[in-house]
Parts: structure tokens; C-alpha cells; sequence
């Protein structure tokens, strides 16, 4: 499914109640610049929320290659954005994902596309953090799963408390990450050469 082109069940629906919503909030549904603004923001949240109807656990089977390495791989640096459950708003940052292969690797996007599907569903960080761990854990079953997150919310910068700067890291970890020597190793190289958001 091409989520640009391809849109599920209930879109008009959603479009109906995003036009009472614009209504509710005082706007003109009926002006030039909000005719086809129901609609657009209906695509929008399907888009938004695609992981729903992705399979993490598929992605990284489906790229599934018997391997005798068995040293830390490391993705880092993989953007994403997400939705906060709490108030529908955007927080998107960088997540860092290391595992310890005990004899099967997975391709390398793979891993990019597990975090690209959890973020792509009304989210917390500390759940999306442990959902990516889970996934790489419980489908490849290496020798140890870490993962990083460092984001930023919208939440926290346009509503609240207002503070723009506020960085947010959660991490979670198995197997031999639960050693603070590998965990280190793990976090060092993220600090060697990772950019800030």
C-alpha cells in the first residue's frame, strides 16, 4: 500500500468529523481555505497512523539472513516523527538501535522500517522505546536488543509548559545489554559521532 495514493476504510467518514471539528472550533468550513481541509487532514492521520496496519515482526522476517557475526550492529541516527497520544500532537527525534546477532541478521533498512511503524501510531516515547525493542527481540531472538530514543515535543514546545529546547531520551534493553560494559561500548559509540536533533 502506497500510503500517498492508497487510503483505508472510513476516510470520508473521518473527513465528516473533521469538518464538525473546524465547525466546533468557530471556523467557516465553507470558505476558499478550508473547503478541502477536512479531507487533507483525514489523509493526513491515516498516513499518520499507518503502523496500525503494518507488521513490524513480517519486516524483519521477510529479510531474514543466516550469519555467524555475532558483534554489536548498530543503526543510529534514524529520524522519525510520531504522534503523542495525549493531545495529538507531534514529537519526532532520532532513535538508535543496536542488537547482537546469535545466528541470523536482518537487513539494515529493516530495522529503520520496524521504528518507521511504531512511530506511526498514537504513541508515548517510553512504549514506542520498548515496542521496537520487543519486536527485534522477540523475531530475530539475538543475543541482545538496545535502543535509544531522543525526541522532541511539540506538546511540551507550542502548549504547557512551552519549552522549545527540551530534549526527552528513553532506553530500553535485553540480554546482554543488561551488562553495563556492553551497554557502555553501545553508548559511547552513540556519543562518538551522533548528531543533536
Amino acid at each position: 500500500m502506497n500510503p500517498e495514493t492508497e487510503f483505508r476504510e472510513g476516510l470520508d467518514e473521518l473527513a465528516v468529523h473533521y469538518k464538525e471539528i473546524l465547525t466546533l472550533l468557530g471556523e467557516d468550513t465553507e470558505r476558499e481555505g478550508l473547503q478541502k481541509t477536512p479531507i487533507r487532514v483525514a489523509k493526513a492521520m491515516q498516513i499518520l497512523t499507518r503502523g496500525y496496519f503494518q507488521d513490524a515482526h513480517k519486516v524483519l522476517t521477510d529479510a531474514l539472513f543466516k550469519e555467524e557475526y555475532n558483534q554489536m550492529v548498530i543503526v543510529k541516527d534514524i529520524d522519525f516523527f510520531s504522534l503523542c497520544e495525549h493531545h495529538m500532537l507531534p514529537f519526532y527525534g532520532k532513535a538508535h538501535v543496536a542488537y547482537i546477532p546469535n545466528g541470523y541478521i536482518t537487513g539494515l533498512s529493516k530495522i529503520a522500517r520496524v521504528v518507521d511503524i511504531f512511530s506511526h501510531r498514537l504513541q508515548v516515547q517510553e512504549r514506542l522505546t520498548q515496542q521496537i525493542k520487543d519486536c527485534i527481540q522477540d523475531t530475530l531472538h539475538p543475543l541482545g536488543v538496545m535502543v535509544v530514543i531522543e525526541a522532541k515535543h511539540t506538546c511540551m514546545q507550542m502548549r504547557g509548559v512551552e519549552k522549545q529546547n527540551a530534549i526527552t531520551t528513553t532506553s530500553d534493553f535485553s540480554g546482554a545489554f543488561n551488562q553495563a560494559k556492553t551497554r557502555e561500548e553501545f553508548m559511547n559509540l552513540l556519543r562518538g559521532e551522533s548528531k543533536r536533533i
